[in-house]
């Protein structure tokens, strides 16, 4: 009787176990020479089970991709995609190492090859997928970050996924760019993308194609200067590396539970999203462009742009406007030209400017161990110096950025911001002092005057009421002396 249980248990466990056997070896994170990833039949997931490659068609499209994706996140949000400008048009793809050591995926119906990794042969290599959603080619025993001998990481899309780089190595000539989708369906390469210039001081530019869109403004030593809302907070640890081989920025979450990315969408935005799973949605931080003034060079060279001015654009105090009728049209693109050029030697000295975007840095100089008076000396010596600036903020600022070419895609922020001094002529110094025309100085100027004027005014009433004081009582006693003499002679 034993054995019919025992028989009849296996009879029923096995189907079960037939079904459930396929998914555990599927479940696999890296794929050898023998070894394959095709389309319908097999994915590469993460140890941890925080990422998924397979292949994948996007919203309404029939093509087909490979692609990498949030494993439990219940929307498909793909982070990378390998073939992006070269789909499949059915389900025979395969992804495989081929026998010089890259990967390649195969349209197995066709027989040839819709795109390779393109690296360097290895000896014994395997691809694996990593839990932070890097796809990397290794030799077998060498599991060293600095040996990959290829990675997903330095092939974006759209996405820039915690410790991920965006930026150059500047040994190899590697330069890492986030490039749009072309649509919500259609992974191929985009209009924009978002990409590190190294030049001057670096910083980043969001392009729609060959025309720059917005501008982050170097990096102050906590933000970008223009992205005040990209401070530290509990969440994100932000890194921005320049030095001799490498100019990139980074992040990484303090807590690693928590799912965030920074992508550059095909409408030419810039998100910071993180996922909730309370509501099961991407939460929208942040994203730029935000507004008017975040559109690079908007009030042209010498232009201040305000959001909160009308009108929105306003040239620095010793600047006029270099196409007036334009400008009084709410055009600032123009921007503005110096009233009257200074004398280099002794005839110019420097506007204090608050809250400040500081201008675009790629024709700038920065040197970290100089102090602010060091800056300004090096200035005042330069002829083609036009402005100056410290270079990193914390502890109360500290290194040096020197323009020396017109200042452009200036913007003053109402909170925030960084101080800049401008060079202008004396005469502007004498007539104004240190100031610009609604700036943040000239806000605390009309301070300083209304209190003046409010204390005066109060001083000059107290003076009255004083007067009239004094006044009334004398006329008190005189008419009082004059009743005491009338009554005086009537009783005589």
């Amino acid at each position: 009787m034993r054995k019919v249980i025992v028989i009849q248990s296996y009879i029923i466990l096995c189907p079960i176990l037939l079904i459930f056997l396929p998914n555990i070896s599927n479940a696999i994170d890296t794929i050898t020479p023998t070894q394959a990833v095709r389309d319908g039949e097999t994915t590469l997931v993460s140890s941890g089970e925080r990422f998924e490659l397979g292949f994948f068609s996007p919203g309404n499209s029939k093509n087909r991709y490979v692609g990498i994706w949030y494993k439990r996140i219940t929307i498909q949000t793909v982070v990378w995609v390998a073939n992006r400008d070269n789909p499949l048009t059915n389900s025979s793809g395969t992804l495989r190492i081929g026998d010089d050591g890259n990967l390649i995926l195969t349209n197995t119906s066709a027989g040839n090859v819709v795109w390779s990794s393109n690296q360097s042969k290895a000896d014994n290599p395997i691809a694996q997928l990593l839990d932070s959603g890097n796809l990397v080619i290794r030799e077998e025993n060498d599991e060293n970050p600095e040996n990959y001998l290829w990675q997903s990481f330095d092939y974006p899309t759209d996405t820039l996924l915690p410790d991920m780089k965006v930026g150059w190595n500047l040994r190899t000539g590697m330069n890492r760019i986030l490039t749009s989708w072309k649509r919500d369906d259609d992974p191929a390469t985009g209009d924009y993308s978002f990409r590190i210039d190294p030049h001057g001081f670096p910083e980043g530019f969001l392009w729609n194609r060959l025309d720059r869109q917005f501008r982050t403004g170097p990096w102050n030593g906590l933000t970008f200067s223009g992205i005040p809302q990209m401070k530290p907070n509990y969440i994100f640890n932000f890194n921005f590396t320049s030095n001799q081989e490498e100019v990139y920025y980074s992040f990484s979450l303090k807590n690693e539970s928590l799912v965030s990315r920074l992508m550059v969408n095909h409408t030419g935005v810039i998100q910071r999203s993180t996922w909730l799973e309370t509501n099961r949605a991407w939460n929208l931080l942040w994203y730029l462009p935000k507004d008017q003034c975040d559109n690079y060079r908007e009030c042209g060279a010498y232009g201040i742009c305000d959001i909160n001015g009308s009108p929105m654009c306003k040239c620095v105090k010793g600047f006029e406007p270099k196409n007036p009728d334009n400008w009084y049209l709410r055009d600032g693109s123009g921007g503005c030209i110096r009233k009257s050029e200074f004398d280099c030697q002794n005839g110019s000295g420097f506007l204090r400017l608050r809250g400040m975007k500081l201008p675009d840095t790629s024709l700038s100089f920065a040197d970290k161990s100089m102090t602010l008076k060091e800056c300004e000396a090096r200035c005042l010596k330069n002829c083609s110096c036009t402005a100056y600036a410290n270079s990193d903020i914390p502890g109360g600022g500290t290194g040096c950025v020197i323009w020396t070419d017109d200042l452009m895609d200036l913007r003053e922020f109402a909170e925030d911001g960084q101080d800049i001094y401008i060079r202008v002529a004396a005469s502007e110094l004498e007539e104004g002092g240190n100031s610009v025309s609604g700036s943040h100085s000239d806000k605390n100027k009309r301070v300083v005057v209304i209190v003046i004027v409010t204390v005066a005014v109060g001083v000059l009433l107290f003076g009255l009421s004083v007067c009239f004081i004094r006044k009334r009582k004398t006329m008190l006693s005189i008419w009082k002396g004059n009743t005491e003499e009338r009554g005086t002679r009537n009783l005589s």
